[in-house]
């Protein structure tokens, strides 16, 4: 006999996710992931000029914050064949591999660590033997004895004040937590490090974007003045400083994170590499270019898909072509002008909020029906996954350096095969291998750029196109970015020189979509089906594999009735 157990919200996320299960035997039989809240971005952009659209979708988040507003102005130079100074391209790899590292970093620590961690536990520790430990992973220095046991009294008070803070609603002492009390405490002294580390990378944003989140962009390049002598533009003294917060970023992420992920993954890999694969398709939009936006052949992570898993050849992909991107809204909370079975293509996209059946709250999903405000979108019919393992999948299928090395020495040092890779634990390792490669691209980046600025170089718009006057009288573009949650696609029309359509297939549609017409599941649902739960009132497996992806769904957002009473709030870990 099956149980229905519902997990709402999940937690240490970004928005607003219910997932509902059935478990029998032991297992997960059913699973069913709905986005519970709307956005309507892509409706309030409309009518507006193109060019100041950046700045709307931007506030879409404020963790992958700057990577819509990247995707947006793609989209509009795409639509108005303009072309990206290569400083310009340089700054905004510069903006993105710090968004990279910083959002990889806080989720394994903040986010995900703590389903693995058991917090609690630390307090069991012997600081010697975790400082011992410590040593033999890595030479960061902070790793003696003393640091850790002052480490395990901030636990302590924690603990004695009956209040355990940011570490509150744990599942702490559950069976399926396998470190050891030492490596429990080391863990958990690099998640308050991480809390420090994370404030400084982001002075990166501030220097070429002016802040964080939500840092500039213009159309055409990058709002920025950079020149090595000028005291009120962007000079060698600041220039010195994005290198030293690079560098500081590089050596936490190679002598903190990546030790800590490896350790955690000696642990768990027996189970974990096993559990959690889901769907067997791969999509990536790719990025990073060296020489500018337009060759896809020289992007530091490569464009392609992968399907059933098959790692001896990458699919091409067309963003543009009406005949490989669709979004459904079977078992979604809209309406199509055409109904419910069709599927749509993002520039004849619909964001329609007249559907006027059940929505929440409720007891249950009605899961024959409509149950999630996230759209359904497919690649020629067939589900995707995006993101980090995505991203690694299709770089190892395509035989792409470093990546490929990366991944063979890993799987060597931890023994496991390139199945392995399919799975919670390997979806988890492929973002801190991505992080590793990208705090390496991220120097190489702002050592192009100043070898640019030292010959003379300095332009950072281009401007050619900028007048609307030169603009067609109708335009279509496509911008694509690999958001760190995976591929990002923003679709422009625009007639008159204003928006005519807008839409945005996020990463987390792709992946926390509901399923589809044909009854066949997207990313989360899939991953979910034969997870082993121990505790249905403690479901920290299902937590384990919703968490690797990272899910974003939006900025959060309250719950209220048709009176516009305020409904309930629930706290959970």
């Amino acid at each position: 006999m099956s149980e229905r157990i519902v997990i709402d919200p999940i937690t240490r996320i970004e928005g607003h996710l219910r997932v509902e299960v059935e478990i029998e035997g032991g297992k997960i039989k059913e699973a069913y992931s709905s986005g519970t809240m709307v956005r309507g971005i892509e409706t309030i952009v409309k009518g507006r000029d193109p060019r100041d659209v950046w700045a709307f979708v931007g506030r879409v988040c404020g963790v992958c914050t700057s990577t819509h507003s990247l995707c947006s102005v793609r989209a509009v130079e795409n639509a108005l064949d303009i072309v990206v100074p290569p400083n310009a391209e340089l700054v905004r790899n510069l903006m993105a591999t710090t968004l990279y590292m910083h959002d990889h970093v806080v989720h394994f620590y903040h986010l995900h660590a703590l389903d693995w961690v058991d917090v609690v536990s630390a307090l069991k520790a012997d600081p010697v033997v975790a400082s011992q430990a410590a040593q033999q992973l890595s030479s960061w220095p902070k790793s003696s004895a003393g640091y850790f046991m002052a480490i395990q009294e901030r636990i302590k008070t924690f603990v004695g004040s009956g209040q355990l803070g940011i570490f509150a609603n744990g599942y702490w002492g559950h069976p399926a937590y396998k470190l050891t009390p030492e490596q429990n405490l080391i863990a958990v002294a690099h998640y308050l490090e991480a809390l420090e580390w994370q404030k400084e990378v982001v002075k990166i944003h501030t220097v070429f974007g002016g802040k964080n989140p939500h840092p500039n962009f213009v159309v055409g390049g990058m709002p920025c003045s950079i020149n090595l002598n000028e005291a009120n533009a962007i000079n060698a003294e600041r220039l010195a400083f994005v290198r030293q917060k690079l560098e500081e970023a590089k050596t936490f992420i190679d002598q903190v994170y990546i030790p800590d992920l490896l350790l955690i993954a000696g642990v768990y890999k027996d189970e974990w590499s096993k559990i959690g694969g889901g769907i067997s398709n791969y999509l990536a939009f790719g990025d990073f270019p060296l020489y500018g936006y337009a060759d896809v052949s020289d992007f530091c992570m490569p464009r392609g898909i992968v399907m059933n898993r098959d790692l001896g050849k990458v699919h091409p992909v067309d963003a543009a072509s009406p005949d490989e991107i669709k979004e459904y809204i079977y078992h979604s909370w809209y309406a199509y002008k055409a109904g419910d079975k069709v599927g749509l293509h993002p520039f004849e996209g619909e964001t329609s909020l007249h559907y006027t059946g059940p929505k929440p709250p409720y007891q249950h999903l009605t899961v024959e029906d409509k149950y999630s405000w996230i759209k359904t979108p497919r690649w020629k019919d067939s589900p995707m996954e995006v993101g980090p393992l995505a991203r690694m999948v299709v770089a190892y299928a395509a035989g792409k350096e470093p990546q490929k090395t990366l991944i063979d020495s890993v799987l060597k040092q931890l023994e496991l095969p390139v199945e392995a890779l399919f799975s919670t634990l390997g979806r988890t390792a492929a973002r801190g291998l991505e992080t590793k490669l990208v705090a390496d691209w991220a120097l190489d980046f702002h050592d192009q750029l100043m070898d640019n600025l030292r010959h003379g170089d300095t332009r950072m718009v281009n401007h050619d196109n900028w007048q609307t006057n030169a603009w067609p009288a109708e335009a279509k573009g496509v911008g694509l970015t690999e958001a760190p949650r995976g591929a990002l696609s923003h679709f422009i029309v625009i007639d008159d020189k204003r928006v005519k359509n807008y839409q945005m297939v996020v990463p987390t549609t792709w992946n926390a979509s509901p399923r589809d017409e044909k009854g066949v599941l997207s990313a989360y649902e899939a991953a979910l089906i034969g997870t082993p739960v121990h505790d249905p009132k403690q479901p920290l497996e299902i937590l384990r594999t919703i968490h690797s992806f990272d899910p974003c769904l939006a900025c959060a957002v309250h719950l209220y009735d048709e009176e516009g009473k305020y409904v309930h709030q629930m706290n959970t870990f």
